[in-house]
């Protein structure tokens, strides 16, 4: 028997936007539109959505007192929620991001990029869903279910870090790579034995895993400003710079409700700090030498170094020879001179890992 089709509702007091996004949606899935909060209360008696696409500003009842009412509810506080909004503005978003959104989409939206957002968050409930009937039999499959419980965990945190990768409109694997080229350098560095005590207090695993949330903060940037192509005024880059700030947030917010504190810890570090430098013109503390943390002054190299290889809206990509020469003319005022020198102990690799 052929599975059914996943169903999404969209709610907006606009009925252009209804039209469109029903149009783009109707292909791929069953889609159900709403006018209003009422109407998509009473909607919910009688169907189950897969998700529901919310929008912020409508009248009587607006996104944030719907989506309250949503998670308040046992029947319906697992749902995804993605807020429509016609605003971008980060504090707004990380209101609605507290509140159990999942995601935000700026309007206009665009097709495709909204498809793949709502296909990514689907596999990620799809994904939660799984855990939760494997957790039911936990006492029957303890040995067998933990190994599932961490490729799970680690199939979520890839689908949130590729969330990001699509927001930021980079492609070609940018999360695979990063967590290739910091295994890179994380070796070199425990076989050149620096900074041994440190190093060895680490697990090397949830080190990795949670180095894939380093941008998770750009999530509540704005598509106008985070897509585009051309070069960023000042005040565009300070609103970019946020990201680290927002992105603390979010791994705070988490850290509270969960006992996964090593693996949050970890996250956390790399979020905050992979944009400080060591001469203390980084952000967004402006943290000098060895005030910032070890991790973020390791991701610091692999995050430029990925950046400069790859192209992107507004540059095309280095060679990795050029990118080499860039990090080491940066050692000491980018970056930490003794894991400079690590890493061009191991640039090598750095280029093999990055063939595709």
């Amino acid at each position: 028997m052929e599975k059914s089709r996943e169903l999404i509702v969209i709610v907006d007091d606009d009925i252009t936007n209804l039209t469109i996004a029903r149009k783009n949606l109707a292909e791929t899935y069953a889609v159900f539109t709403a006018p209003s909060g009422k109407k998509l209360f009473s909607l919910l008696e009688k169907v189950e959505p897969d998700l529901i696409l919310l929008d912020v500003n409508m009248p009587e009842m607006n996104g944030y007192e719907v989506i309250r009412q949503l998670k308040n509810n046992e029947e319906t506080k697992q749902i995804p929620i993605i807020f429509l909004t016609a605003k971008g503005g980060g504090e707004s978003e990380l209101e609605g991001l507290s509140l159990g959104a999942v995601d935000y989409i700026v309007k206009p939206f665009s097709p495709p990029l909204l498809r793949k957002r709502i296909e990514l968050h689907l596999l990620v409930a799809a994904q939660k869903r799984e855990l939760v009937i494997l957790n039911n039999h936990l006492q029957e499959l303890v040995d067998a279910k933990t190994q599932s419980v961490l490729e799970l965990q680690n199939t979520l945190l890839h689908a949130m870090a590729e969330l990001v990768e699509y927001r930021d409109d980079i492609t070609g694997g940018h999360v695979d790579r990063m967590h290739n080229y910091l295994g890179v350098l994380l070796r070199a560095l425990e076989q050149k034995g620096s900074y041994r005590d440190e190093v060895k207090s680490w697990d090397m695993e949830l080190v990795l895993q949670s180095a894939k949330l380093h941008d998770v903060g750009k999530i509540a940037i704005p598509d106008e400003i985070l897509l585009k192509p051309g070069k960023l005024t000042a005040e565009e880059f300070e609103k970019i710079k946020e990201h680290t700030t927002f992105g603390e947030k979010i791994i705070s917010k988490v850290k509270d409700n969960t006992t996964d504190q090593a693996f949050l810890d970890y996250a956390r570090t790399f979020v905050s700090s992979h944009h400080e430098k060591w001469d203390g013109q980084g952000y967004p503390r402006g943290l000098k030498g060895e005030d910032i943390p070890l991790l973020g002054r390791i991701m610091a190299i692999v995050d430029v170094y990925d950046a400069l290889v790859s192209v992107r809206p507004y540059k095309s990509a280095f060679s990795h020879k050029e990118a080499i020469e860039i990090i080491k003319q940066s050692s000491g005022t980018h970056f930490d001179p003794e894991l400079v020198e690590i890493f061009l102990s191991c640039e090598k690799d750095f280029e093999r890992t990055g063939v595709t």
